[in-house]
Formats: structure tokens, sequence, C-alpha cells
């Protein structure tokens, strides 16, 4: 079974699609593309109640059941690694290659981050460049400012140590 929601946050829409094992996806959206499920499973309902409570400032971690069974084995690896980075904080590309063992890994760590279908609740915006720069983001740099913002309203800054 897949579901489908819609939350309006403070950046986009953001389209939020689940299955029977959890979260699926979470998507950038201009306009609904979709009718959103008509009794949306418990799941789902969570899931943007939790969205909400991070947009609003009163949650800093996620705990629903994530679907990440269209990830490659490295692509789960990963996302793993970058639902660990700390709310407020940031690491780079490079730092979570050497964490993986794999020190020359940095572009295919920027392919895994660029393919990952569950962005905030995975937060692959909290991957940086080495040098501190706001490279690359699937849905634009400003979306990715922004919920660095959201996260550290001062300054989101740059940390070299994965751990």
């Amino acid at each position: 079974m897949t579901a489908l929601a819609y939350y309006s946050s403070p950046i986009s829409l953001l389209e939020v699609v689940c299955t029977d094992l959890g979260i699926r996806e979470i998507n950038f959206v201009a306009r609904q593309r979709h009718e959103p499920t008509a009794d949306p499973p418990e799941l789902l309902s969570q899931c943007v109640a939790q969205l909400d409570e991070y947009f609003h400032g009163r949650r800093k971690r996620f705990d629903v059941p994530l679907d990440l069974s269209a990830g490659t084995e490295f692509y789960r690896e990963v996302w793993r690694l970058v639902r660990a980075i700390p709310y407020g904080r940031t690491r780079s590309y490079s730092a979570i290659a050497e964490t993986l063992g794999r020190p020359q890994a940095s572009r295919a760590v920027g392919q895994a981050n660029g393919r990952n279908p569950i962005p905030i609740i995975i937060p692959c915006h909290r991957v940086i460049g080495k040098d501190g720069g706001l490279t690359g983001y699937a849905y634009g740099l400003d979306i990715k400012e922004a919920l660095l913002s959201i996260e550290n309203p001062k300054k989101f800054a740059h940390q070299t140590a994965l751990w």
C-alpha cells in the first residue's frame, strides 16, 4: 500500500509518501500533483505532525520508520550517517567518505546525498563542502540555506569531525 499527503511548510509544499514499511519519499513541489489519500494511515499523519513540529522549532529528530528499499547498500549507509548528523550542525562530504573508510569517495557520497528520497528526515541539507560552502542540493541552494537557518538561525556552523 502507498499513501500520500501534503504539508504546506514555511519554505515549500511538501509531498509525503509512505508504504507499509515506512516513509518512502518527501518531495518539494510547487503544487499538489496527485490527490492525497482520503483516510491516511497513522504513519503518514504522524510524519506530517513531526514535520510541522520541526518547522516550528519543536522537533530536532524524527522517529518515524523509513522505507529505504529503493537505495543501494552504499546509499543506505551514507543516508544512515547523514541521518546521524546532529540538528543545527553540518558535515562535509569528505568527512562522511572518511567515516565510511573510503576517503576518495566524496563524489559518491555527494551522489548518494543527491538521491536521498527523504530530505529533512534524512537531513542531506546538513552536508556541505569541505571549505564550508553550500555545495549542491537537489532542491536548490535557497532551500538548503533555509533549512540550515531553521536549525541554526545565527549561522550554520561547519564542523570538521563527523562525530
